[in-house]
């Protein structure tokens, strides 16, 4: 379920769920959730899925209930877009709140916070530009190095392909772990994926049957 990796002298744990917590500091980080995607696109007449909301906030009961966590900081992308607020998904997201209410929710903005707007001020959600330095990380959207702190960012959907005999290949979301920057892949169960590679500078650990593992 979980691989663990030491980075600036912090133990990480990458986790099958596609999300990373940090021990230390009692926190989960998750990048690029992007509540509300489906709506925005069936409200523009797209057949795509219904309840990935849903899906996505039982995922992350999950790792809750898996681990001590006082925290969640999510690496921006929290909202899709301005149809993001459609009733249905921010209904659901109060009713997930008022049953965390204790628990502290960070956002980092990306490039989707811009359009969309901060999510509502009942969520009660610390909304930050980036980077938010903490330890020796810069908790970042945009993967971009930073002067003094390693870089943990989305915003680019890592994904590794796998090659197999012939034709044959898989598509799986990964980790990237890099000497400056590091990306975490998509929270969120509807969204597309970028192809990243493995080499000197970058470790991949990739995700499948509820594993992660590193590509050697």
């Amino acid at each position: 379920m979980a691989c663990s990796v030491m980075l600036e002298g912090e133990e990480l744990w990458l986790l099958a769920d596609k999300a990373v917590y940090w021990p230390a500091r009692r926190c989960l980080l998750i990048a690029d959730v992007h509540f509300g995607k489906a709506s925005a696109y069936r409200r523009l007449g797209q057949p795509v899925p219904q309840g990935t909301t849903t899906e996505n906030l039982a995922v992350l009961d999950r790792l809750l209930a898996a681990f001590a966590c006082e925290q969640v900081i999510f690496l921006g992308d929290f909202l899709h877009g301005p149809g993001s607020h459609a009733s249905g998904t921010l209904g659901a997201l109060r009713a997930w709140r008022a049953q965390n209410a204790s628990l502290s929710l960070v956002l980092v903005r990306g490039n989707h916070d811009k359009r969309a707007g901060d999510p509502p001020i009942d969520l009660n959600i610390e909304v930050v530009a980036e980077p938010l330095l903490m330890g020796p990380f810069a908790l970042q959207h945009e993967p971009q190095a930073h002067l003094s702190h390693h870089v943990l960012a989305g915003h680019v959907h890592p994904v590794y392909r796998l090659r197999g005999k012939g034709r044959q290949s898989l598509r799986l979301p990964c980790f990237q772990i890099g000497k400056r920057v590091s990306l975490l892949p998509a929270f969120g169960a509807f969204t597309g994926g970028y192809s990243v590679e493995s080499n000197d500078d970058q470790q991949v650990f990739v995700i499948g049957d509820a594993e992660v593992w590193p590509v050697r």
